[in-house]
């Protein structure tokens, strides 16, 4: 930057003699050692410009980089609460439109404010040097166009928050119609959706047009203050010169500098609004950034060095906030290999539970202990690491059936890999696949049926090998044929394990240890199968409103 702004204010340095010396003694030798001066300071400018931009474009990248990295460090660390909170569509926003921002006010906006700040400093030097009085006045007027940048400042700020907001509002609207364009096509909704998008752009093009307005009113603010600069310098240049206190030379150099200081004046007031945006998008990142996660490590957390021989909870409550209750005095114990189930209506808080356990959730009282330790004492890595989880829905990544089971054991071969999917009984439909195991299976899992779905999240829990499995009603959402095979797959895969089950169909629970029953928060019944069913109670009805019966029937899918 300095050796750039140096070549910048060579060049009307170099005007006064050619004006006073050269040209008036015509002295051709001179005038070729003018344009060797003269190219050599355009040379090194061009060289250093170019070092200044790459060295610059690449800390500002770099910068950025390890923003973007901090940003997504934060966001898988971040409690699930986090993300209750928040709308993806939003998150996805600031990860792109305020990232670009910032990397658009870091490697252009403050590369170019140093630049031309020291650029206009050598400039003013260099005038000073000419003429101080006329120095003075220059610097007294090119400031004042600083002014209405300020003035403008916290509007274009306010302007640029909103925008951004609409980004985050826009962004998270597409991604629940993209998510859910089953439904829109199966209501006919498509021009009800198009209308209301067709406002959210509306409301975006608006705040950038409005942005734009204020970026493009600093230009002529700008342009009339340096007009009245130019007219200044050259009527009481042009006096000087006249009364013959200063020569066309001095004159010359002094308007050719100020000439070419306009430029870092004006590119500065281009470069505020781009300020203003990177500020508004770093303050949208660091939000998130410094929100501390609520769900982490004690200091000197306990390792977790043995076989787990129970879990227990010890009149556990809790609450999403204030105002709900979700589980109230939950007490209960699970031994090593037992496999326990939690039935009840929807709403009443059993998938909460089983998030408690892997700490997705931190009790609002009493406590969740692993062989009489409390959880929040306990190494959190270690806690995820004996659990594996089957859910209702579960995640599948847009990659390969072989890197989707091999998540849950990044060390896996591929020979652990083959054994958990036929384990889950879902090699043959893999190696039917077009390229097998390294079949891309879309966004989700799209490319394949529910029950196939279910059966590679089967495999990927199976290669993981923890010893504590939740279920999370794994097979409530398939179809009888898809239901028996899952069914196969998780009896396997429960096989000494200590399990805990969230069921809404009972068929699938009647074999195993306990059942206990969960309605509004509290565990009103325990026991077995059959024993809730002699007991006529809460169980005991919703068994006869699923079945219409109350004995066993001969053929049932349990995990047994």
């Amino acid at each position: 930057m300095l050796v750039v702004a140096a070549s910048t204010a060579a060049f009307p340095y170099f005007l006064k003699p050619a004006f006073d010396f050269i040209f008036q003694n015509h002295n051709k030798i001179d005038l070729i050692f003018f344009g060797i001066c003269i190219f050599a300071s355009f040379t090194v400018k061009g060289v250093a410009s170019y070092g200044e931009s790459f060295i610059m474009t690449y800390i500002g990248q770099k910068i950025v980089f390890d923003i973007q990295e901090r940003l997504f460090k934060h966001l898988v660390t971040a409690d699930l609460s986090f993300f209750n909170n928040h709308h993806s569509g939003d998150l996805l926003s600031r990860f792109s439109n305020d990232v670009s921002l910032m990397r658009n006010a870091v490697s252009t906006a403050i590369s170019g404010l140093g630049k031309e700040l020291v650029t206009f400093v050598f400039l003013v030097g260099l005038m000073m040097y000419r003429d101080a009085i006329l120095a003075l006045f220059a610097c007294i007027l090119f400031p004042s166009a600083l002014v209405p940048i300020i003035l403008l400042g916290k509007k274009m700020k306010k302007i640029v928050t909103h925008t951004q907001n609409n980004l985050g509002s826009f962004s998270s609207y597409l991604t629940q119609i993209f998510q859910g364009i089953r439904i829109v096509k199966a209501y006919n909704s498509e021009e009800i959706e198009v209308y209301r998008i067709k406002q959210k752009i509306t409301d975006l093009m608006i705040s950038i047009v409005q942005s734009t307005k204020i970026r493009a009113s600093l230009h002529p603010i700008s342009e009339c203050i340096a007009g009245v600069a130019i007219i200044s310098v050259l009527i009481y240049g042009g006096i000087q010169v006249v009364d013959g206190n200063k020569t066309i030379g001095d004159l010359i150099s002094f308007l050719g500098a100020l000439l070419i200081a306009y430029e870092p004046v004006r590119r500065l007031t281009q470069l505020s609004a781009n300020v203003q945006e990177g500020l508004v998008a770093a303050s949208r990142i660091f939000d998130i950034i410094d929100t501390k996660p609520s769900i982490r490590n004690f200091p000197n957390p306990v390792r977790i060095s043995g076989p787990i021989n129970f879990i227990r909870f010890e009149n556990v409550s809790f609450q999403y906030d204030s105002l709900r209750t979700i589980l109230d005095g939950i007490s209960f114990e699970v031994k090593r290999g037992q496999t326990i189930a939690f039935v009840g209506k929807s709403g009443s808080g059993k998938s909460t539970l089983l998030n408690l356990i892997p700490r997705f959730h931190d009790v609002t009282s009493g406590g969740i202990l692993i062989d009489g330790i409390d959880i929040k004492e306990l190494d959190l890595i270690d806690v995820r690491q004996q659990i594996a989880l089957v859910t209702q829905e579960n995640i599948l990544f847009d990659a390969s059936f072989h890197d989707n089971i091999a998540y849950g054991n990044k060390e896996a071969s591929e020979a652990d890999v083959i054994a958990a999917a036929k384990s889950a009984l879902a090699d043959d439909f893999i190696r039917k696949s077009e390229h097998g195991y390294h079949t891309l299976i879309g966004e989700n899992g799209i490319r394949i049926s529910g029950g196939q779905r279910q059966r590679i999240a089967i495999a990927r829990a199976m290669l993981k090998n923890a010893p504590i499995l939740l279920l999370d009603e794994a097979t409530s959402s398939l179809d009888a044929d898809s239901e028996k095979s899952v069914q196969t797959a998780l009896d396997t895969l429960m096989q000494n394990r200590t399990t805990i089950i969230v069921a809404h169909r009972l068929f699938s629970v009647t074999n195993v240890d306990v059942i206990y029953v969960i309605e509004e928060g509290t565990i009103k019944e325990s026991g077995t199968h059959s024993q809730l069913l002699a007991s006529n109670g809460i169980y005991s009805s919703l068994w006869r409103a699923q079945n219409g019966f109350q004995s066993i029937p001969s053929e049932t899918f349990c995990y047994c």
